[in-house]
């Protein structure tokens, strides 16, 4: 028997895979994740097709590959002349039935000897799995080098590799199983090795507890593994996948119960506040907090008075006042006699931040100042752009505790600044932070700091469980009275290219009545630029056809573009990383101020950024933008109680998924309803961040939408075994697959936040 833990290696030669071809599948298993053969045997079939009955086909699309399960009608052998020896060859022509078009194959032979038994193998009436890109030729839909994969077949008369494929074909029991491949290796070759893997591998132990799998009507995962492989019905493959993604769940669920644990048994100093900041605060405010706003305040002043750290997470719909509630419980921070730090992603946001912190605050801002109130504390700026001499002063009076508030970036982490006694850490838009950047802030504390995370974007109920598990979640949702409506129109520049000079005829408009408008672009220029949408087709010196492309929209050329032609009439300024400090801080002081009509940038302006006569925002490029992004984007408009216009610009073609990401936008302002199409459409990996840390998605068989339930039901059982074995010592197989969890970079990843 082989173990587990051998490396595939171990099954590869005596699988029929061995041999030249051993190194090239043995990359490709790499490039899948299979390491060992226990990676091997739970690497699952991504789809079925019924053995029992003809592929299903609807429509068919020149160059599509296509796996389907057809049965041969006819199959003739034809000899032909070859141009390249003069010598007569034979092709085998076979006619194969599904559940919708027939397709035509041809097979070449040598010789006539070779053409008959291919075509005895492919008899009419013959059964199998057939692969191949589909063409069309006079009328007649084709499989392109085809591979076939025959149900029954004469043993004597195949070769020792189709006998391979044979013997994997006769363990099914149903359905035949199609498998995640990739180039190397092929899902039938995989199919070959799982199967051999099977017979020869160590008894698999199951990590489940027996009374959690009777809870919940599981099956073991020796049994839940044959079935996935081999199952006779759907059913089997629903009972199986079901006990897969409940166990990846609790394994989960538990890593996150643990850690919510260990933060509650974490010594904190609570700040119940004492002093008047807060309350002169919100006695100068000249409007009412909305009800979401009151109630998340107490749930986070109800958390800062605990004598353990908290850790909140704080998510809302653009403009619904998160920065407010991050405010109002830094200034209960402060009036406790401790320091707030608000940690931001990018300089354009610290900055805005701080302007608009300080603007809100008002005398309350110029603590130690003749011209601050009697309650006021002092806000101080941090960013890497300062010199030493402008850091000097802030880094003083962080140290001494006269200021009782920092806004900054990376470089409040940065071994130079110190805290008097740092109570509470804010971080906005806490996807863009690593563990170890919250940690080296957090870590300047004395004692544990309570931790406040921002996200705008909106979260679904299960992706905030399995993903910020640790945190508790509060959410805004009601947006401030004076927020207006934002039209969101699709400009389809595929379908009606002449639209364009209209899009900058109404920036045109809005600027004459006297309001602002924001560009936006996928690149800043100057870059080699990267091709956009195929916009036609030429014709080269020999005759090809050749696609033509269209480099993507670029801040740089586009400010000039504008300024020398259709908008040469208003004032237009260019924003993007590259600038100075000095000159980014500039142009957005003086679009705020209102001299400048319209501001061409890249996504800098995506969040924190706040000008109430900004009513127009033109997305060029918008099917580059992801779905939450475009409403990020969206959201900084209409701020002001003026009416808003979106016009996301776009050469997609009208049926593609680009289009389609772009019409839900367009549809609806919910960002929870959107949240959930960007984690429909998008590969999941993506959106819970294994793109960002260098490694496949780290749920495997969970898909936090589709298996919301199971989650649920999981983080109950969590809870249940936790509280009767905080340390799992009764299931030491669960325990080490906990503890495995929590070591590997998928658990470094559930620990961002």
């Amino acid at each position: 028997m082989i173990g587990l833990d051998s490396p595939v290696e171990a099954v590869l030669g005596n699988a029929g895979a061995g041999g030249k071809k051993a190194a090239a599948r043995r990359k490709a298993l790499t490039r899948l994740g299979i390491e060992t053969v226990g990676d091997l045997i739970e690497h699952f079939p991504r789809r079925y097709l019924p053995m029992g009955e003809l592929t299903r086909i609807a429509d068919l699309t020149e160059g599509d590959q296509i796996t389907v399960v057809g049965r041969v009608v006819e199959s003739a052998v034809r000899a032909y002349s070859d141009r390249r020896t003069g010598r007569q060859a034979y092709r085998v022509e076979t006619v194969v039935a599904t559940d919708g078009p027939q397709l035509t194959m041809t097979f070449f032979a040598p010789n006539k000897h070779v053409a008959g038994w291919r075509a005895s193998q492919l008899a009419p009436g013959r059964e199998g799995v057939f692969v191949g890109k589909v063409g069309r030729f006079r009328n007649i839909w084709q499989l392109a080098n085809p591979q076939v994969i025959p149900f029954h077949s004469d043993a004597g008369e195949v070769s020792e590799k189709d006998q391979a494929a044979l013997a994997a074909v006769n363990r099914l029991r149903g359905l035949f199983p199609l498998y995640p491949a990739s180039a190397g290796i092929e899902s039938w070759d995989l199919q070959q090795v799982i199967g051999f893997a099977l017979d020869v591998v160590d008894p698999l132990p199951d990590v489940l507890p027996e009374e959690v799998r009777a809870r919940h009507r599981l099956l073991d995962r020796a049994t839940a593994c044959a079935l996935l492989h081999t199952p006779a019905d759907y059913a089997e493959v629903n009972s199986g996948r079901r006990r897969y993604r409940f166990a990846e769940a609790l394994t989960t669920q538990l890593v996150l119960a643990r850690r919510r644990a260990a933060v509650r048994r974490a010594g904190a100093r609570p700040r119940a506040g004492g002093g008047d900041l807060l309350a002169a605060f919100d006695a100068r405010l000249p409007f009412e907090l909305t009800t979401g706003q009151r109630q998340v305040g107490e749930e986070i002043f109800t958390d800062l008075a605990q004598p353990h750290p908290m850790n909140r997470l704080l998510q809302g719909e653009v403009g619904s006042g998160k920065t407010l509630v991050a405010l109002r419980a830094m200034l209960r921070v402060v009036d406790s006699g401790g320091q707030a730090a608000l940690l931001a992603p990018t300089e354009v946001l610290a900055v805005q931040h701080h302007r608009s912190i300080t603007a809100m605050l008002g005398d309350l801002a110029a603590g130690g100042m003749l011209t601050g109130a009697a309650e006021a504390t002092c806000v101080e700026l941090l960013t890497g752009s300062m010199t030493k001499a402008q850091r000097t002063g802030p880094l003083s009076r962080l140290a001494s505790g006269e200021a009782g508030i920092v806004i900054g970036t990376h470089a409040l982490l940065t071994d130079q600044v110190s805290f008097a006694d740092l109570g509470l850490v804010v971080v906005d838009e806490q996807h863009r932070f690593g563990v170890e950047q919250r940690a080296a802030l957090t870590d300047k504390a004395g004692t544990p700091p309570h931790l406040l995370v921002m996200t705008a974007t909106p979260i679904p109920r299960t992706v905030a469980m399995t993903v910020f598990g640790d945190l508790e979640t509060s959410t805004l949702r009601e947006l401030p009275a004076g927020r207006a409506d934002v039209q969101t129109t699709v400009v389809p520049l595929a379908e009606q290219p002449g639209w364009l000079p209209r899009v900058w005829q109404r920036v045109t408009e809005e600027a004459a009545r006297g309001h602002q408008v924001f560009v936006v672009c996928p690149r800043i220029g100057g870059e080699v630029a990267e091709a956009g949408q195929v916009d036609q087709v030429d014709v080269d010196d020999e005759g090809e056809e050749v696609p033509v492309t269209r480099p993507l929209a670029a801040v740089e050329e586009l400010t000039a573009h504008l300024a020398e032609g259709p908008l040469s009439q208003l004032r237009v300024a260019m924003l993007h990383g590259r600038l100075p400090t000095e000159e980014k801080d500039q142009v957005m002081r003086d679009f705020a101020a209102g001299a400048i009509d319209v501001l061409v940038a890249t996504t800098v302006i995506e969040v924190g950024v706040d000008v109430p006569n900004a009513t127009t925002m033109v997305l060029l490029d918008a099917d580059r933008f992801g779905v939450s992004q475009l409403h990020q984007l969206r959201g900084r408009v209409g701020r002001g109680g003026l009416p808003g216009l979106c016009l996301l610009v776009t050469h997609a073609d009208p049926d593609s998924p680009a289009r389609e990401r772009l019409d839900a936008v367009a549809a609806t302002r919910d960002g929870f309803e959107l949240a959930r199409v960007d984690l429909e459409q998008r590969r999941e990996g993506d959106v819970l961040g294994a793109s960002q840390s260098g490694f496949r998605s780290s749920l495997q068989n969970l898909r936090v939408l589709r298996d919301e339930q199971t989650i649920l039901a999981a983080r109950e059982e969590a809870d249940l075994l936790l509280a009767e074995d905080a340390e799992l010592a009764r299931w030491p197989g669960l325990a080490a697959e906990v503890a495995a969890l929590e070591e590997s970079a998928a658990s470094e990843f559930l620990e961002r936040s």
